[in-house]
């Protein structure tokens, strides 16, 4: 994993303390925590009125504290669905014998489809990212030959690797998120035009 991408993760919040040069790209992966969710660049500010309304007066009374709550909300460990993406580590095994998602998915993915996208004979993934947008999935190749910063793969549950797209390096994918920060501002922004109207 290269010191960019450790970099990244780290500031969106990201613990890394684990990730070592000579692990692979699935040991680091499965030894990094997030105790919050991500947000995307083009999140759109989901949940963030009635936030507002629920807190009105505080907004009012105490803006610096209503910040401080809005992010505790929306970087909690929670399931409500604002658009977030959860942090994920679990391997999908779809072609190798014997597992238990080779027997679920056995003539459901065509091996011939995401061997064409993904340039690896009977590939293993590690899920990286679920999220309640589309595509909801998104998983590297356990057998991804730049280990230090392999490619994304994404797909949905409605066409589960019927359809699969590659979204790029980890390196790129990453870039997608946004830092508490940066999330700060937009729903300052939002909420600043909305209030001045």
């Amino acid at each position: 994993m290269t010191g960019n991408i450790i970099h990244k993760i780290n500031n969106l919040g990201g613990n890394t303390d684990d990730v070592s040069v000579v692990k692979s790209f699935v040991e680091n992966w499965q030894s990094i925590s997030f105790t919050h969710h991500l947000y995307d660049k083009d999140w759109d500010v989901y949940g963030i009125d009635e936030f507002y309304s629920k807190h009105k007066d505080l907004y009012i009374n105490d803006e610096k504290k209503f910040y401080e709550d809005l992010l505790k909300h929306y970087f909690s460990d929670h399931e409500l669905p604002y658009g977030q993406y959860f942090f994920r580590d679990w391997f999908f095994t779809p072609f190798k014998e014997g597992t238990n998602d080779q027997e679920e998915f056995d003539g459901l993915i065509e091996e011939d489809i995401v061997q064409k996208v993904v340039k690896v004979s009977k590939p293993d993934f590690i899920c990286i990212f679920y999220s309640y947008g589309y595509p909801d999935h998104f998983f590297i190749c356990t057998a991804d030959p730049e280990q230090s910063n392999p490619t994304v793969y994404s797909t949905d549950h409605e066409v589960y690797f019927d359809e699969i797209e590659n979204e790029g390096s980890l390196d790129e994918f990453l870039d997608r998120f946004m830092t508490k920060d940066e999330f700060l501002d937009v729903v300052k922004e939002y909420l600043d035009d909305k209030l001045n109207k």
